[in-house]
């Protein structure tokens, strides 16, 4: 019987992560279950999970393709373990007028304890991305950097979203009235924007802002 490199792989990434089942890695991997069989079929391991596994887990390269040398890029196996790596977009939140740098494409990736994720919700639906503009002042900074969770669409009132209105891009916080939605700012030198009912179906809810940082220059 031919020795099968995939089957292999799989093993140690359930070893070495503690992932239970194909269908868990599939996910990990931000794949259908089916691609794995795929790869199983073609008895090679695709160089996207081996990018995919670096930043998910910081497993090494060598190891993923060849199963020597060490486990883990970093130093402490613990440590790696318990981070979870969510990537940060050029895209950038108008906290203002509205933005139209949609701009997906990932620059960077941000580490997040992997508990503290969890409680939030799940990181596969997570991203991040800077804000411009002082309308939600003093709270949300300018320059400051946003964690979205994309999996929370339902508006609950008071809380921050990431909202997209026809072509731009808006952090704000959202009420809902009678047949309107209002998208408010923190600095009152901002009005807030009413939506009539017609016109909330040009709204698009991105995701749940649950956490920014600030960075001081």
């Amino acid at each position: 019987m031919t020795d099968n490199k995939v089957d292999r792989l799989i093993q140690r990434i359930q070893d070495a992560t503690g992932i239970s089942s194909q269908s868990e890695l599939a996910r990990e991997l931000g794949i259908n279950r089916s691609g794995i069989t795929h790869a199983r079929n073609k008895n090679q391991i695709p160089e996207k999970w081996v990018i995919k596994l670096y930043r998910q887990f910081g497993l090494h390269p060598e190891w993923i393709e060849s199963g020597t040398g060490p486990v883990f890029m970093r130093k402490s196996v613990e440590d790696d373990a318990k981070f979870k790596h969510i990537p940060k977009v050029a895209a950038r939140l108008s906290a203002g007028s509205g933005s139209f740098d949609c701009d997906a494409q990932v620059g960077e990736y941000l580490a997040f304890s992997a508990a503290w994720l969890g409680k939030k919700g799940s990181s596969r639906s997570m991203v991040a991305m800077e804000v411009f503009g002082q309308s939600m002042e003093p709270v949300i900074k300018e320059g400051d950097t946003v964690l979205i969770d994309q999996s929370q669409t339902q508006i609950l009132a008071g809380a921050i979203y990431a909202v997209g209105v026809d072509d731009t891009i808006l952090v704000k916080r959202l009420e809902k009235h009678p047949d309107k939605l209002v998208l408010c700012s923190d600095n009152k030198d901002f009005s807030p924007i009413y939506l009539e009912k017609d016109e909330c179906e040009k709204v698009r809810i991105l995701g749940k802002i649950i956490w920014s940082c600030r960075e001081y220059r």
